[in-house]
């Protein structure tokens, strides 16, 4: 189930992006949009996400949204979750993308319906248990746990913060709520540093709305399923350094999706 209290706990990444850190602190990051930033990143783990957005003229920054994420660990293992571009909004219609390790994911369109891997550690993908449609569980054995849900900017929403958003994409996105079962203490990302013990926010608190400042460069990915951010971790089960250049799974396309508005994967 994932509801607005979700958004309203640690770990939560919603809208237009608020985050809550590990240490309780909101904050917004806005980054760039058709950029791939990283959330988290550990030694075992890696988290990017794709940025979408529109230019607001009236500002020096994108409206911008988290289209999707790519979830990396044990060196070769990759999930993704991802929403698909849609003019018109119905909540009826299944707008959720997802693969693990380069295959999709076929759930049935029905609450709790559930998809395990035969990998270690075990991975699973559920319908939540009052919708048959755009909002899944994610499970990591071990490492975390992912609420996710593909929700659109509605005319109010759009009217309320001057997004601009016009019938002809609704800019369907993803709210997410993490729980993190294992992180160590050099975790790093935009997410994963407020999780560090000896975290100390660089954040105007008493700010209105706390900004995450600057361009973000330290934490861009050049792809979705690259760990190549500056501040990365990530090294895999094996112990050895990554290259950065990512995971690459024969056969299968991750692309930008149409007019370049987010990431789509297919065989």
């Amino acid at each position: 189930m994932f509801g607005k209290t979700d958004c309203d706990k640690p770990g939560a990444v919603c809208q237009d992006p608020r985050f809550i850190g590990g240490d309780g602190t909101t904050f917004y990051f806005h980054g760039k949009k058709d950029t791939n930033f990283c959330l988290v990143s550990d030694s075992n783990l890696h988290i990017n996400a794709h940025f979408i957005g529109k230019r607001n003229h009236n500002m020096k920054r994108d409206f911008t949204w988290v289209q999707s994420i790519a979830i990396l660990f044990n060196n070769n293992h990759t999930l993704f979750v991802g929403a698909q571009k849609t003019a018109t909004w119905d909540d009826s219609n299944d707008r959720v993308d997802l693969s693990f390790d380069g295959q999709p994911i076929i759930l049935p369109q029905s609450e709790g319906a559930t998809w395990t891997s035969h990998t270690s550690p075990r991975v699973t993908v559920s319908r939540a248990e009052d919708s048959a449609t755009n909002s899944v569980v994610l499970k990591v054995e071990g490492k975390l746990k992912v609420n996710a849900k593909v929700v659109p900017i509605t005319e109010e929403d759009s009217r309320i913060h001057k997004y601009g958003v016009t019938e002809e994409d609704c800019f369907a996105h993803l709210d997410l709520g993490f729980k993190f079962l294992d992180l160590s203490s050099e975790v790093s990302g935009v997410l994963g540093q407020t999780y560090r013990d000896n975290y100390v926010s660089r954040l105007d608190i008493g700010a209105k709305m706390a900004v995450m400042g600057g361009s973000g460069a330290e934490f861009q990915s050049s792809t979705l399923f690259s760990t190549d951010c500056s501040v990365s971790r990530f090294v895999g089960n094996n112990g050895e350094e990554n290259n950065g250049e990512g995971f690459d799974f024969e056969g299968l396309s991750c692309q930008s999706g149409i007019d370049g508005q987010g990431v789509v994967c297919r065989r």
